[in-house]
């Protein structure tokens, strides 16, 4: 009975349409060629798509309503749209909301479609899909037993979602492995802890953001102030998926005090917006080095491309993601909801980062630096140090002040393991050097 009734519902809705372009046709005589080819090229296709949705309805294998024809015509046309926009069923629509709250159980993993895979954007460091060992852009072929060709991210996540301590089994190609890559791995509660901050040296400041929640902003300034000695800045977007638009916007606000930090622009009027700095409370004299690679993407291209276009940060790395386009969720009623792509974000010298990322200013690929040492000349200095941590090694002494200040710094033997670090810290200096004698 559901299904007649929508159908008749849906005849009748076409016959409206029908007559009030009839109507507005013998009104406007004059522009009847045009509104004639627009209207009818609509009505064709209304009139085609209610034809195949009858068809399905009455000769398909399995027996389906129209609801079910609709929801699922409507996952189809969203899907093809781009990577982004979706149509959600009540059931995804609160699984949406759950992720929006910044707890629930999971893997920690972003993903996002490439063309036309289900890839990693970055894992989030500290959780189970970083501890696994996955890495950005790994495509991900099956999660359990599904395969994901085919597979909306929103379904995507749906699967990789559930009950803290149960495990689930990732099957990943990765650029330079002969075969698929199994990763098995137990599901936690994810709580993102989105600033790490830490010294290199007495005067420069390391800042890791992992992604831009809604403290970024307040934990950033609470960390510089906390670091008054500090002559450089590491800003470290490494594997960072993105994040909140108003904290990336205030990130760039931190170092810049005029111009335009990133525009948005879409079809309809309203969505055309322009964010600009301001000038209270900006730092715009200490060194900056922003660290990138292709994990940090949305947020994190805002943040490195518009300090970029600025001139006001060397950004080191790899190039980045490609992900800038604004998506809103509408309600559609019944619970259900409408994920929309309806602008792409622009850089302020005009650039777009949707599908083309950021290019780092110095590209540098990610590994570890070997050092040549002189095993036969020790200054004395050197040998003292050896000598007293080794004894400490022996005694199993060691303060809690030392161990303190150990996990805050970021020692030379660390940075040689990372040899985009290393580049950064090089260039930092440099810059350090000449801000001096300015």
């Amino acid at each position: 009975m559901i299904k007649r009734d929508k159908r008749a519902i849906l005849f009748g809705f076409l016959s409206a349409v029908t007559a009030s372009i009839l109507t507005v046709s013998s009104l406007h005589a004059e522009r009847v060629d045009m509104s004639r080819d627009d209207s009818a090229e609509k009505l064709e296709a209304y009139l085609k798509f209610t034809k195949i949705v009858s068809i399905i309805e009455d000769q398909y294998v399995d027996e389906l309503n129209t609801s079910n024809i609709i929801d699922k015509a409507l996952k189809g046309l969203l899907s093809n749209l781009d990577a982004h926009s979706s149509f959600m069923d009540a059931k995804e629509s609160k699984e949406l909301q759950v992720q929006t709250n910044g707890e629930f159980g999971g893997l920690g993993i972003s993903v996002g479609m490439k063309d036309g895979a289900l890839t990693v954007i970055a894992p989030i460091e500290g959780t189970p899909a970083d501890k696994a060992g996955l890495k950005s852009n790994d495509i991900i072929l099956k999660i359990d037993d599904q395969a994901t060709i085919g597979m909306t991210i929103d379904k995507a996540v749906s699967l990789m979602r559930g009950k803290p301590g149960t495990s689930i089994e990732l099957t990943v190609i990765r650029k330079g492995e002969m075969k698929p890559l199994v990763f098995k791995i137990v599901r936690d509660i994810i709580e993102i802890k989105s600033v790490y901050t830490k010294r290199i040296g007495d005067d420069i400041l390391y800042l890791r953001v992992t992604s831009f929640d809604q403290k970024v902003v307040s934990s950033m300034k609470r960390a510089i102030k906390s670091h008054p000695k500090t002559k450089g800045i590491v800003l470290d977007l490494r594997n960072n998926p993105g994040g909140l638009l108003n904290q990336a916007i205030g990130v760039v606000d931190m170092f810049i005090d005029e111009g335009i930090i990133v525009s948005q622009k879409g079809r309809v009027a309203s969505e055309n917006i322009v964010y600009n700095a301001r000038k209270r409370g900006s730092d715009t004299k200490t060194p900056l080095v922003v660290l990138v690679n292709d994990g940090s993407a949305s947020a994190s291209e805002i943040v490195s491309g518009s300090l970029q276009d600025h001139k006001r940060a060397i950004i080191i790395g790899t190039k980045t993601f490609g992900k800038g386009s604004v998506q809103v969720v509408m309600p559609v009623g019944n619970g259900e909801s409408l994920r929309l792509t309806i602008a792409r974000y622009y850089l302020p010298s005009g650039r777009t980062i949707q599908a083309v990322g950021v290019n780092p200013d110095i590209e540098v690929a990610y590994g570890e630096i070997k050092r040549v040492e002189d095993s036969i000349t020790i200054k004395e200095k050197e040998l003292q140090k050896h000598l007293e941590n080794e004894l400490k090694k022996v005694d199993g002494v060691k303060s809690s002040r030392e161990n303190s200040a150990d996990k805050e710094l970021i020692d030379e033997e660390k940075i040689y393991k990372d040899s985009q670090l290393k580049s950064g810290v090089d260039i930092l200096k440099a810059l350090m050097i000449n801000n001096k004698y300015r």
